[in-house]
């Protein structure tokens, strides 16, 4: 992967959307090659409000988001995609008051597909509060010859 991309790139698709910016996503760099992202713990982001433990929703967010930096990594360039599917395991609920961590891996990058493993956890990624298995359709821009029909 280049240093350019690495450095600069990912960290604005980590964050550079209107969402991910509202949510709070910040790229916590590569670890192993896999790219990793925290949300800070805030109060408007949790979903039950009588123990402090972050929705269900924002853990779908980031497990989704960084699915598709995992495979932005191993392309090694911005291009396009779109999520196929999105299979996400909770194992137990977050800790109350915690920031949250998730970082994905890109295992298998077809010409049209891209497979990718990813998890959220607290401080440990062995102990996760949700895996995620899932797919993204590569939405590569078409040349001119090829729009012609």
């Amino acid at each position: 992967m280049t240093e350019t991309f690495s450095t600069t790139i990912l960290p604005q698709l980590a964050s550079g959307a209107a969402h991910t910016q509202a949510l709070g996503f910040q790229f916590d760099g590569l670890h192993g090659g896999e790219p990793r992202i925290h949300v800070p713990w805030r109060e408007d982001l949790v979903g039950d409000p009588d123990t402090g433990v972050l929705a269900s929703g924002l853990v779908t967010t980031m497990l989704d988001h960084v699915g598709g930096l995992a495979v932005w990594a191993v392309m090694d360039e911005f291009q396009p995609i779109a999520t196929l599917d999105l299979r996400i395991d909770y194992m137990r609920a977050a800790r109350p008051r915690e920031d949250l961590k998730a970082q994905g891996l890109c295992y298998r990058l077809t010409p049209t597909i891209a497979f990718v493993r990813a998890w959220a956890f607290e401080t440990d990624p062995a102990d996760p509060v949700a895996a995620a298995q899932a797919a993204y359709v590569l939405n590569k821009p078409r040349t001119r010859s090829e729009t012609k029909a």
